[in-house]
């Protein structure tokens, strides 16, 4: 995609592939050239105050006034949510780039007129020469972005780099940065499942969609490293929609005598947005099946900023047959004011709770309240992170609805998960119980008390 498609500017990938190939001449003809990179400030609150249309708008404004700032050969593109940067060729100095960042700083003086009222948008940049600072395009980028940070953490309006390097952590996972960007096209990203069983009788449920990246020089990246990246540089968005899809397209391979159902995690700034139905409704027209269940997990600091929304685009989603699951509760913006009319079919407690129930009593009587609120309202619960039998039995003690963790499986590739699920009982209704052939279980699960 070569142009963003709120802003028409250049998209982040495009825009990268730019600034390699000006680097590149640059460094052959013995040229500079300048990397400013410039992050609106405040812009989550925005949305928040005025709705993401209002946010958009004045997307569309910032970008028209970084137009005006550059010349015809150079460059302006989105490579973030709020973040955009400006690339400019055939610079004289570094006085040639303070100049275009001071005229920038101009430009955004100019209030925003939106429909529901004027705000004056405010803004740090970093800015880095090429060959001054760094004559590859990966380090000027990092350059360019340490000086935002450094701008942003002692409250100036913009720098260039500082004279010695006295921050390595913006460098640490810059590769990530660069190579998450295409990842999804390369086939890079892989979903695995870890399986959800029933707590009374152990039958397997469904599973939790689990993203990974497999990093060809780092190894095994953790999504606690790539999600927030994804999240700064605006690639959540197609990052979530691949695996809504992935996951119900591999849903649909699973062979079971049961209906089964599939979590996909969904992240908090996606929640509120207008065509998260559609994308949902879309993924369900391609791939959905009547004997998978989807159901979107969030957590609840989704729901945070402006309840009422979120309820709404969420009431739309389970219009669509599908089930929401409040991820991680108990450890955010827990908030009864709003749980009788939370659209949602499902709590899952943090397995910092859980694993805390056998040695913290604090731990178990939280796990408790969460379970009893839970079914007061109506909702299931699921305890994720169970490790022990000891905690299995505490849970089925206190009537958790679903289990999961590593005492059952860890999270599963595709072909795994599938012979893990065609090993298992199959799910049975809720008003039978299941005879279990105990011969053939683990000894984990011979030594628990048995329901009667």
């Amino acid at each position: 995609m070569l142009q963003d498609p709120l802003t028409g500017l250049h998209s982040r990938q495009n825009f990268l592939a730019l600034l390699r190939q000006h680097v590149v001449i640059a460094n052959e003809r013995q040229a500079m050239l300048a990397l400013i990179v410039v992050d609106i400030c405040g812009f989550a609150r925005l949305n928040a105050a005025h709705g993401y249309e209002f946010g958009d708008a004045a997307l569309k404004h910032v970008a028209q006034h970084l137009r005006a700032v550059v010349r015809e050969q150079d460059h302006v593109g989105r490579i973030g949510d709020n973040r955009f940067a400006l690339l400019l060729t055939q610079v004289m100095n570094q006085g040639h780039a303070e100049l275009a960042v001071q005229k920038l700083f101009r430009h955004l003086e100019v209030p925003f007129e939106g429909t529901q009222g004027t705000v004056r948008l405010t803004a740090n940049a970093g800015a880095a020469i090429c060959p001054v600072h760094a004559s590859h395009p990966e380090f000027l980028m990092r350059q360019a972005e340490k000086s935002l940070a450094l701008a942003r953490a002692t409250g100036q309006n913009w720098l260039f780099p500082p004279d010695v390097d006295v921050d390595q952590g913006f460098s640490e996972f810059w590769d990530l940065e660069i190579e998450l960007d295409g990842a999804i096209d390369r086939g890079e990203l892989l979903l695995s499942y870890q399986p959800k069983l029933r707590t009374s009788d152990l039958a397997t449920i469904g599973a939790e969609a689990l993203m990974s990246w497999p990093h060809r020089t780092r190894g095994l990246v953790s999504p606690a490293q790539f999600i927030p990246i994804a999240e700064k540089t605006g690639q959540i968005r197609p990052m979530t929609m691949w695996a809504l899809n992935t996951a119900m397209r591999h849903a649909g391979t699973w062979k079971h005598l049961s209906p089964l159902s599939v979590a996909v995690n969904v992240p908090a700034e996606l929640v509120s947005r207008e065509d998260l139905p559609d994308i949902v409704e879309n993924a369900m027209q391609l791939w959905g099946k009547s004997e998978v269940q989807l159901v979107l997990e969030i957590t609840e600091r989704s729901l945070v900023a402006d309840p009422q929304h979120a309820f709404r685009i969420l009431s739309r989603i389970r219009d669509l047959g599908v089930k929401i699951s409040i991820d991680d509760f108990g450890t955010g913006y827990s908030c009864l004011a709003y749980f009788k009319d939370i659209p949602a079919d499902e709590l899952k407690i943090d397995k910092s709770f859980v694993q805390g129930m056998l040695t913290d009593p604090a731990s178990a009587d939280i796990a408790s309240l969460i379970i009893d609120l839970a079914h007061r309202f109506g909702l299931s619960v699921v305890a994720e992170g169970v490790e022990n039998a000891e905690t299995l039995a505490l849970l089925r003690e206190r009537h958790c609805d679903v289990v999961q963790g590593h005492l059952f499986a860890k999270a599963l590739r595709l072909d795994a998960f599938r012979d893990w699920i065609h090993n298992r009982p199959s799910r049975q209704p809720e008003s039978q119980t299941m005879e279990l052939d105990t011969e053939t279980m683990p000894e984990w699960y011979k030594s628990l008390p048995q329901n009667p």
